[in-house]
């Protein structure tokens, strides 16, 4: 006969299985936590095939507090593009900037239920704001927040007006959203700037004067606590500290040319012949970027960019082999040199994805967690 002996406790109750298994054996939870928070986040598809539960501790929001804490958060690159009348989601897997990895893998990721055509975006720490656009030509109040580190999306508060093609900045924590709207509708002319705040969920009209009420914005940045937006051949910026409105300087309206980012203090865009063009607010000129070493590539009037991590980040289509086009992108060093001269050097540029034939890039952003 064979006999079973059960171990029991002091107390004379056998003991409890724990409930669940500790990350690394004999190794205090709080501490693994730390231990992963220092990872790269580009290796976390990997760490997440040791167990199922490494896969909940790279997801959780313990983790995500910890790298902020420990000053440990990346930058990643997401791009949204328009692919056969439907819209799709990628991020960038690596460091845009690493030499060690020359492939980029580039992540397919869930979209939205529905995209609107002409929405405005911005982005706040792990967030990525799709705000207004329209649908049927009937522009939306609708907000969409995407937090990236959940791979999650959620509907946010509303505005209190519909827009589409609004301007969009972020200027101490909390999102401005100018124009986008009827500006010949009183009660639409009233709310015609929004400011959220992202703490306590509300949206609230920013007074401007009738002067200033432009309706589709085709680009907007924020340059030293001032939100500026183009509309065609002319343009607004917001002093938020101030609380007053004007005019872009004719020599900015001049050359600002579609999207664009501000890296350094400088605005750069894109020109007609697929140069980099920046724009000294101090100075109020432009100046093109001239490369160093290997010379800049030409890019293609449309290109999008972004701030990464104090560099230059450009996206741009190119027509690659029969019916398909190449989505290639370029990270930049930028530098104003002694004399005002602007310079750039390529860290990396490749191709990062073959869409097909028709396809667009409707915007990249740069998100930190």
């Amino acid at each position: 006969m064979t006999t079973t002996t059960t171990t029991t406790t002091s107390g004379g109750q056998p003991p409890q299985p724990s409930a669940e298994p500790q990350l690394i054996p004999d190794v205090p939870d709080d501490v693994s936590i730390n231990c992963l928070s220092r990872i790269p986040r580009y290796h976390y598809p990997k760490l997440s095939l040791v167990s199922r539960s490494w896969r909940s501790a790279i997801t959780s929001s313990a983790l995500f507090t910890t790298r902020s804490l420990l000053h440990t958060t990346q930058t990643s690159l997401y791009l949204n593009l328009r692919i056969n009348y439907s819209f799709h989601w990628y991020t960038l897997l690596s460091n845009c900037h690493s030499r060690k990895n020359p492939q980029k893998p580039i992540i397919p990721l869930r979209g939205l239920p529905f995209q609107p055509v002409g929405p405005a975006f911005a982005v706040l720490g792990p967030k990525i704001y799709v705000i207004g656009g329209s649908i049927n030509q009937i522009p939306l109040n609708w907000m969409w927040v995407y937090d990236c580190r959940f791979n999650r999306w959620e509907e946010g508060p509303r505005m209190k007006v519909g827009r589409e093609f609004a301007g969009a900045g972020v200027v101490d924590g909390k999102i401005y959203v100018l124009g986008g709207c009827v500006v010949d509708v009183t009660a639409q002319s009233m709310d015609w700037a929004e400011v959220f705040d992202p703490v306590t969920g509300l949206w609230t009209t920013v007074p401007s004067p009738v002067e200033v009420r432009l309706k589709r914005m085709h680009a907007s940045v924020v340059m030293e606590g001032r939100v500026y937006a183009m509309a065609g051949r002319s343009g607004v910026v917001y002093d938020v500290g101030l609380g007053k409105w004007g005019n872009v300087s004719k020599r900015l309206d001049l050359g600002w040319r579609g999207r664009a980012a501000v890296v350094r203090g400088v605005l750069y865009c894109c020109d007609y012949l697929g140069n980099i063009r920046g724009y000294d607010v101090e100075e109020d000129d432009w100046k093109e970027l001239k490369g160093e070493g290997k010379g800049l590539p030409t890019f293609v009037y449309g290109a999008t960019m972004v701030n990464f991590d104090g560099r230059l980040c450009v996206v741009w289509e190119k027509k690659g082999s029969g019916k398909e086009v190449e989505i290639k992108c370029a990270d930049i060093e930028v530098w104003k040199k002694v004399g005002g001269m602007l310079a750039g050097r390529i860290l990396w540029s490749g191709v990062i994805l073959k869409v097909p034939d028709g396809a667009a890039i409707v915007h990249c952003m740069a998100a930190e967690f």
